[in-house]
């Protein structure tokens, strides 16, 4: 007999059987049971989920020999015929190779038609919305009125193309993306029925390479088992999947952690020698930083239950928490440029260097260890009513080495550091001009933004009161103004506090941003009017009749 993969060794047969989707199978096995069926069903989800398998079940549990039920026999000529994909009754269509009007015409001159064998006629068409406009408005009629005897059972990756007119006419069941953890008990499940040997370990590595499809995760796991010579061994599959050991990650880490740039690429260099897919290595990262954070930040939250639980709690008290969440961006951000490096290891690599050049300095540009809790950090005082308007900012460190603070995620541009001191004249308060005192703190990127658009209210004591539009108040939160306070501080060569309040509406207009739009549009009004004044333009306006394009002339000073 030949070989069978697992993928449809394996199928599904009985709802029972199915993995992961329990509130599909709950709606259809309660209309089932009550006899409450609807004429067309739809099911959407990503490729390998089950749309098809549980379009299969019903129509088996609707023609079954011994009865219209959730749980059919599996053993009538029916239920055989079903599962061996030969049952007449069952006409299944694949719409990508099937588009045309002409195929659905078939279907619904046929329809009208009693089914031959079993209680019901029951379409399945898979990959509906491959088809053609034509085709959609053949079918509306029969799918919203179709005889009594006809079940429709669509099924697609691809949702959004669907019309509208065909949404309307269907129950639609959304099928879910499986968990690694629902892949790998169902693998374990099949290895065990198999007698086939494995590490716990090369399951984990399957179950996330199948992104979320079971069907996927089957056919990694019948290459790993081929790879493997009948085994499973966890050395061999990242081999296989191009994937790297936990604990290498780990290592990468361990080597940010003690600021060791030696060692971190010695790490990448090991790495590499598996040949692995960077991507995937960058998104490990990611995930091992999610949980380090879960450790940090969720009370009673423990990795023991894993391999690599000890480790990681140790690492969680040697990284801050908001350094987790500075190489987390980093990390997902080195992801998404990976196709735009030279390379995919010089990508990976200078991800990691990134991550290392943002480390937290001290004032005398020392690197520092700061602790990081190993359970959630102790609560903190109650931030001004100004500072908790509004959702957190992105979190970032005080101070980072070659650059003066991390860039916040969505923020390309880093601060520069500070390299003047105090040079313009000061007030009574003893402070300069505040779009001095911006540039002399070397404010960039969100921080300028956000002082940019505050006015300087008052000086109380060592507390700088700034009035701030509404909009931005969102900005004013932890750790952004702790890293605005820290700049403003280096650069008055005193301890300064910022406190932030709602602008008044009568000066929305002092501040630096708005005098600064205020600037532009005068040199742009300038500019347009010495081009309309200009005696060549007024000439081939008068003899050509032509005019100034809007928007197309832009002060000397602007050319962009």
């Amino acid at each position: 007999m030949s070989y069978q993969v697992l993928a449809r060794k394996w199928r599904p047969r009985k709802f029972a059987e199915l993995v992961g989707q329990e509130h599909v199978v709950r709606a259809l096995t309660n209309a089932l049971d009550t006899g409450r069926m609807h004429h067309a069903y739809l099911f959407t989800g990503t490729r390998g989920v089950g749309k098809t398998t549980i379009a299969r079940i019903f129509a088996k549990s609707l023609n079954c020999e011994r009865g219209e039920s959730a749980d059919p026999c599996g053993e009538c000529a029916v239920c055989t015929a079903v599962d061996e994909g030969r049952f007449v009754d069952l006409l299944e269509i694949d719409a990508a190779s099937n588009t045309g009007v002409d195929d659905v015409r078939e279907v619904i001159e046929n329809a009208q038609y009693a089914p031959s064998r079993g209680r019901f006629k029951v379409y399945l068409v898979d990959e509906v919305h491959m088809l053609s406009k034509p085709a959609f408005n053949a079918l509306l009629k029969t799918l919203e009125e179709p005889p009594p005897h006809v079940k429709f059972l669509l099924a697609t990756t691809d949702p959004q193309k669907l019309p509208v007119t065909v949404l309307s006419r269907c129950l639609k069941f959304n099928l879910k993306r499986l968990l690694p953890e629902q892949i790998a008990g169902q693998m374990r499940h099949i290895l065990g029925a198999e007698n086939i040997a494995y590490e716990d370990a090369a399951i984990e590595e399957l179950a996330r390479g199948a992104d979320g499809s079971l069907r996927d995760g089957l056919s990694l796991l019948d290459q790993a088992i081929a790879y493997g010579g009948g085994e499973l061994k966890a050395d061999e599959v990242r081999t296989m999947l191009g994937s790297v050991a936990r604990g290498q990650v780990l290592g990468v880490l361990a080597a940010l952690a003690d600021g060791d740039g030696t060692r971190l690429l010695a790490e990448c260099a090991q790495i590499a020698s598996y040949s692995p897919d960077f991507g995937g290595v960058l998104d490990d990262l990611a995930g091992v930083l999610h949980r380090l954070q879960l450790i940090q930040l969720i009370p009673g939250y423990r990795a023991g239950d894993e391999s690599d639980g000890e480790a990681l709690h140790a690492l969680a008290a040697r990284i801050a928490p908001e350094d987790v969440q500075l190489y987390y961006q980093i990390a997902i951000g080195g992801r998404r440029d990976l196709a735009l490096a030279p390379d995919a290891r010089t990508g990976f690599e200078m991800a990691l260097l990134r991550m290392l050049a943002f480390r937290p300095v001290d004032g005398a540009g020392q690197a520092t260890e700061r602790a990081a809790p190993a359970s959630a950090p102790a609560p903190r005082p109650a931030p001004s009513p100004a500072r908790s308007a509004a959702a957190a900012a992105p979190p970032a460190a005080p101070a980072y080495r070659n650059a003066s603070a991390a860039p916040a995620p969505a923020v390309r541009e880093t601060v520069a550091p500070t390299t003047s001191t105090s040079v313009s004249p000061r007030d009574a308060s003893g402070l300069p001009p505040w779009e001095s005192l911006i540039e002399q703190a070397g404010l960039r990127g969100p921080f300028s933004v956000l002082a940019q658009n505050a006015v300087l209210r008052e000086r109380d004591g060592n507390t700088l009161v700034l009035a701030l539009q509404p909009a931005h108040m969102g900005m004013a939160v932890e750790p952004m103004v702790s890293q605005m306070e820290e700049r403003i501080s280096q650069a008055l060569g005193e301890r300064i506090r910022l406190r932030f309040v709602d602008i008044d509406k009568t000066a929305v207009t002092a501040t630096p941003a708005a005098r600064a739009t205020q600037a532009r549009n005068a040199a742009q009004a300038a500019a347009e009017q010495s081009i309309e004044d200009d005696p060549f333009v007024q000439s081939m306006k008068r003899d050509f009749g032509a005019r100034v394009v809007p928007q197309s002339v832009k002060p000397l000073d602007n050319p962009q």
